[in-house]
């Protein structure tokens, strides 16, 4: 149990270190307001490296915070800091134009997040589950390639490229087109899901002579483009993070950034508004020296979504704790009123 003057020091050390990134010595927090000598305050210092909330760096008389000592900071010391006008605005700014699909908006939710911080960030919108199917297409690139599409009754649009078995033909793919207009339009996607899985299959046999190229392609098309995908932005910023990083790890990490499946392990539902993991809590290796905020959002009768922010395990907790609770309903509020505007018309 710490006494109030550790937690004291523990608050300044870390608030001073994720600002300026140098170690902290006992003349810094004795004019930063710590009411003791300098001898006292080493022996606290001390007491909180013993208990693994500190480190020592070298010789320097300095110390710097413990991936143990940030978990404790943001579990008992954390006092979220209020938002600047300036960035509420560059927010609001940034949201304030026209969007023709959600998935727009998702992907703007995650350019703003990452260039108001500088670290790589995340953005999930609301389950699809929720919505119906309004229409599915396919578009030829060549004689090889295809566009799925895939278009939903709240303004999402997925699509995908796919390569075609040499034993389907373009008669083929209009039959499969119009059995799934005919069949699954207006139906909730988790319907839709499901009978894709049982019903669909059965249909498809009665079509078509051989049904194995058919049915590959068909599941492969819908499996990926029923997938919540999670936009991110400012990959490039997780070179900063770790400074001894080598280069087979930014590669790791980044590769990570575009593995749907990696990412979906990463960023996992929580039933916490705002939850902050750290270090090995993030479950990757590659993430043990780095801090992972996560922040849902909700809109009433269209889910819940995600945004997330990655970067060092020195970030500025007080600070990206009250952007990201501040961006979410910023975010809330223009999909709200994005989905207000389909209803209009």
């Amino acid at each position: 149990m710490l006494t109030e003057r550790q937690k004291a020091i523990l608050r300044l050390i870390i608030q001073n270190y994720t600002t300026n990134g140098q170690p902290v010595g006992s003349k810094k927090l004795m004019n930063d307001g710590i009411e003791a000598s300098s001898a006292t305050i080493r022996n606290e210092m001390k007491a909180l490296e013993d208990y693994g909330l500190l480190a020592k760096t070298h010789s320097s008389s300095g110390r710097i915070p413990s991936i143990a000592g940030y978990r404790y900071y943001v579990d008992h010391l954390l006092k979220p800091s209020s938002v600047d006008e300036e960035d509420r605005s560059k927010i609001r700014q940034r949201f304030h134009r026209d969007f023709h699909e959600i998935n727009e908006i998702i992907q703007e939710s995650a350019d703003i997040l990452s260039a108001l911080t500088s670290y790589t960030a995340f953005s999930l919108g609301p389950d699809v589950k929720n919505r119906r199917l309004t229409g599915f297409r396919i578009v030829p690139l060549n004689s090889q390639q295809v566009v799925a599409i895939l278009v939903t009754d709240k303004g999402n649009v997925q699509s995908r490229i796919f390569a075609i078995p040499q034993s389907v033909h373009s008669e083929d793919l209009e039959k499969m087109v119009n059995i799934i207009n005919d069949r699954l339009v207006n139906e909730d996607l988790l319907t839709v899901y499901h009978r894709l899985r049982t019903e669909i299959p059965m249909t498809l046999h009665k079509y078509y002579q051989s049904t194995e190229g058919i049915l590959t392609l068909f599941d492969g098309m819908l499996s990926q483009l029923f997938e919540e995908k999670i936009y991110v932005s400012g990959q490039m910023n997780i070179l900063d993070f770790e400074p001894n990083q080598d280069v087979e790890q930014f590669k790791s990490m980044y590769a990570l950034m575009s593995d749907v499946d990696g990412l979906n392990r990463l960023i996992v539902p929580t039933d916490q508004t705002i939850q902050i993991r750290i270090g090995t809590e993030i479950g990757h290796d590659l993430f043990q020296n780095m801090s992972l905020i996560q922040a849902t959002y909700q809109i009433d009768g269209h889910g819940q979504g995600t945004i997330a922010l990655l970067g060092p395990a020195n970030m500025q907790y007080a600070k990206v704790f009250g952007l990201i609770d501040a961006f979410r309903q910023e975010l809330s509020e223009k999909l709200a009123d994005y989905y207000r505007s389909l209803d209009r018309h």
